[in-house]
Parts: structure tokens; sequence; C-alpha cells
């Protein structure tokens, strides 16, 4: 794989958990939760991370995401990762939590947008349109509320959100495990159109196997926070 193509580099990445038990000055317990993880993910491409529960593969992702402190180092575009960055986004597994119930679809899609002081109030609008479209949803879908969606189409919208930055890198963590059958088949369908028409490039993190074997053109397994195979 040549450097210039690589999107993404994991390098001997560990992570412990640490938990204090009986309280305050109780012994603490320190856990090895990833063991020198190495990976790497190419431009344009769907990489598939697998394993059991338990596995690690979504304390790696919030290494990659910046979100806790691990050992090791992680580069996107050849760029050493120091903290949260835009440039890579998550789709989590319950999209009913990640998205204010007070709050409308609108309102929801232009907050990140808000949060990076992009764009006019016009723009915003008119950005919040394409991507709903993109996602296979009617602009009209500004004025719902989420508990007026199906769980498909609240996944749909946690896309949006995370595409609206333009991101090199999107996330998706079990992003079909709390559908069903169908809502999760089109969500697979839907990353799959995203990443032909647009090349973006997604880790997607499963414990399906068939999932990631329909979407995926190359994965790795993680057992007991290693990389298998």
């Amino acid at each position: 794989m040549s450097e210039n193509n690589t999107l993404l580099s994991v390098r001997d990445v560990s992570n412990v958990y640490t938990d204090r038990k009986y309280g305050l000055f109780g012994k603490i317990e320190r856990k090895p939760v990833l063991k020198n993880v190495n990976l790497e993910i190419k431009r344009g491409e769907i990489f598939g991370l697998t394993g059991k529960s338990g596995c690690g593969k979504t304390t790696l992702a919030r290494c990659i995401l910046g979100l806790i402190n691990y050992d090791g180092e992680i580069f996107i575009s050849g760029q050493k990762q120091t903290g949260v960055s835009s440039q890579i986004q998550m789709v989590f597994q319950d999209p009913g939590a990640s998205l204010n119930p007070a709050k409308k679809i609108g309102w929801l899609m232009e907050e990140p947008l808000h949060i990076h002081k992009k764009g006019t109030p016009s723009e915003r609008s008119e950005e919040v349109n394409r991507i709903l479209l993109k996602v296979g949803l009617d602009p009209s879908y500004k004025k719902r509320r989420v508990h007026e969606l199906s769980g498909g189409q609240k996944q749909r919208i946690c896309i949006g959100r995370a595409l609206i930055l333009n991101p090199l890198l999107l996330i998706a963590d079990e992003a079909i495990s709390s559908l069903d059958v169908s809502a999760g088949a089109q969500i697979l369908n839907l990353f799959r159109e995203l990443h032909q028409n647009t090349g973006l490039s997604i880790l997607f993190i499963s414990h399906n196997k068939d999932a990631v074997e329909y979407l995926c053109g190359r994965t790795a397994v993680m057992e007991k926070g290693m990389i298998a195979f």
C-alpha cells in the first residue's frame, strides 16, 4: 500500500481501562483493552472491523476519534492526531439516543455547521437540504421531530449530521444493530451508495459478519484487544 494512498494509519495503539474499586481510596485496577493495534485504511475504501462484543472495537473507534487517551500513534492523511478532529465523524449504534428530541430535524442537521461557524443561515439551510437528499430523505423532514421518525429514518439523520462537515473518514459503529432487518439492509445500501457516488471512506464496525462481508472490501477481526487477522 503506497503511503500517499493511506487515509488512516493506526500504529501500535494500546489502551488501558482504569477502575478504582470500593470508592475513592480503593485499589486501582488496570485492565488492558487494546494491545499494540496496527491498522491502515486506504482512501475511498470501506474497511470492516468485526469481532465479539468486548473485544475492543468501540474502544479503538474512540481512540481514532480522539475521545480517549491511548499509547501509540494515529495519523489521518499523514497528519498525527492530537485530539478530536472534524475530519473523522461517527455514526453510533442507537440513533434515537444521538438526537435531541426537543429540537426539529432542521436544527439538528444545522447544529454541526453552527458549532464550526460554517456558512450563512441561507447557505446552511441549502446544505441541510442537499445532505437530506443525499441520505434519501426529502428536505421537508426539516420540520419534523425525532419522535415522528422510524429507526431507519433516525439513522439516516445521524448519517447526514456526520456527513455535513464533509469528513475524510466516517466511522459506523454497530450502525445497524438496533434496526430491524429491512431498515438495516437499507442503511447498508445507503453506505454503499455514498461510497460509490462520493468515494467516501468508511470504517464499518459490526459483530454482524454477513453485513461486513456484504459491504466491505477488506476486513480485520479483533480478539481480546488485538487484530487477529
